[in-house]
């Protein structure tokens, strides 16, 4: 008779009986732990993330009402502080920006210009002292030794502002080192001309051309570099804060929804710090708005009645000055060089100054358009009539100059003899600099007016806007400690 096998589970009451262990022994692997699901407990492989738990604690408060309260409190709280916040940034980013149109860029622009009309003016004075030879005048070498030191000062003035490295410190340090080559042609020239060398008018040719050639065009285009600085200044000044705004209407909408969700419940038509919360948005909000549209108006104004202005009667001197300098040359280079206009062979510098001539009338038209007050008018309108004056004696020694009588056609340009030209060429740089000083004053007013209408708001937003939100805060709390 055969057995059944005895079952190897141990009887109840009785001690299972275990492997003993044996310690590792050096040379052999030690067995592998198991892994896997079954070794891992399901709470811990069940651990979630403490963005989900927060979640899970947010939604179980929202099914009380002191915890609806809570997160109401809280939202309220930070869309003030935000709508502040970003008031505070973009007032002060607009407030910067009008103060660099003020005190910068601008004055940088007119700098420019100014190194425009001063290389130009030294030119043409040193022109005028060439062909007045023995006769110079002591003013006209003055004013060339003034343009030359103008220069000079303003492009220092520009190199400390200008960004290293840029195109416009690129174009300053070019026109630095060609400053002094022109300044020695004309030395050479002048004394040529003094000893009765015939070669001094090539040398004052080759200073010409090197100003026309290549200083006045770097000139020009450092003028243009800053006046698209300028721009951006303007731009970033007068832009609309679209993000404050906006965020002080969502920031009003969100308190008004709270005070109705409290009158519904408790039947109370005002919670006062709610109110108070109210009251400061309101007042940051109206601010901002108003501020800014009288900062943007100001700003607007000085670009109209103060930029546009100088920039046309900056043209209006310029080629007031080019037209001195071509009339000059003309005489000095006696038909040496030409041009064809036409098909027919042409003085260059005769043909430069009628081109000129006609530049200058253009933007005296302009700046008379633009000029807003009787103060604006007046010395463009005289500058307008001395260049008339000037256009018909320029005609009379041009047909001197045409009939070989020399001679004559000097002392009509030059200033010797009756009704000369230098008097209305003097005239018209003297109402285009009095028309200048005005519309500079003019600007500094409207630009100043523009950025004052941005003083304080990034300040008084932050500080509302910190009482708002403890006005929610605590508006918030009366209501909670009903609860208690």
């Amino acid at each position: 008779m055969t057995h059944p096998p005895k079952s190897s589970a141990a009887r109840p009451g009785t001690a299972v009986p275990t492997m003993p262990s044996v310690p590792p022994q050096p040379g052999r692997p030690v067995p592998p732990t198991p892994t896997g699901p079954a070794a891992v407990p399901d709470a811990v492989s069940a651990r979630r993330t403490a963005f989900a738990e927060g979640v899970d604690r947010l939604r179980e408060a929202a099914t009380t009402e002191p915890g609806r309260l809570r997160i109401i409190g809280a939202l309220l709280a930070l869309l003030v502080v935000a709508f502040g916040a970003v008031t505070a940034w973009q007032m002060t980013a607009r407030a910067t920006a009008a103060q660099d149109v003020l005190t910068r860029s601008q004055p940088l622009s007119s700098d420019a210009a100014d190194i425009y009309r001063s290389l130009a003016d030294a030119n043409t004075a040193a022109a005028s002292g060439y062909l007045a030879g023995p006769q110079e005048k002591p003013e006209t070498r003055q004013r060339y030794e003034d343009g030359i030191r103008t220069a000079a000062e303003k492009l220092v003035t520009a190199a400390s502002s200008s960004v290293p490295g840029s195109d416009s410190a690129k174009t300053i340090a070019e026109l630095n080192k060609l400053l002094p080559q022109y300044k020695g042609l004309v030395e050479t020239a002048r004394a040529n001309n003094r000893q009765g060398y015939p070669v001094g008018s090539a040398y004052l040719r080759a200073a010409n051309e090197q100003m026309q050639q290549q200083m006045l065009p770097k000139a020009e285009a450092l003028y243009q570099k800053e006046n698209q600085r300028l721009s951006s200044d303007y731009a970033d000044a007068k832009s609309f804060p679209w993000a404050a705004i906006g965020l002080g209407l969502l920031a009003l909408g969100g308190l008004a929804w709270a005070q109705r969700r409290n009158y519904l419940r408790t039947n109370r038509v005002l919670n006062h710090g709610l109110v108070t919360a109210s009251a400061a948005s309101v007042v940051v909000l109206l601010w901002l708005v108003v501020g800014h549209t009288v900062a943007r108006s100001g700003l607007n104004a000085s670009y109209n009645h103060g930029v546009r202005s100088l920039n046309v009667l900056h043209d209006a001197r310029i080629a007031s000055l080019t037209a001195r300098s071509d009339e000059n040359l003309s005489l000095i280079r006696r038909g040496a060089d030409t041009k064809v206009v036409g098909g027919n062979p042409v003085d260059a510098y005769a043909a430069g100054y009628d081109a000129q001539i006609d530049v200058l009338a253009t933007s005296l038209t302009k700046a008379d358009g633009l000029a807003d007050d009787s103060a604006g008018h007046k010395p463009v309108q005289d500058a307008n009539g001395y260049m008339k004056a000037w256009k018909e004696r320029h005609g009379v020694a041009q047909g001197l100059n045409d009939k070989g009588e020399y001679q004559q056609a000097r002392d009509k340009v030059i200033g010797v003899g009756k009704d000369p030209t230098s008097v209305c060429f003097d005239n018209v740089d003297i109402a285009l600099e009095t028309a200048l000083d005005h519309e500079q004053a003019e600007f500094k007013q409207a630009a100043g007016d523009g950025r004052d209408a941005l003083t304080g708001l990034p300040y008084g937003a932050a500080v509302l806007a910190v009482l708002g939100a403890a006005g929610a805060v605590v508006g918030i709390g009366r209501r909670l400690s009903e609860y208690r």
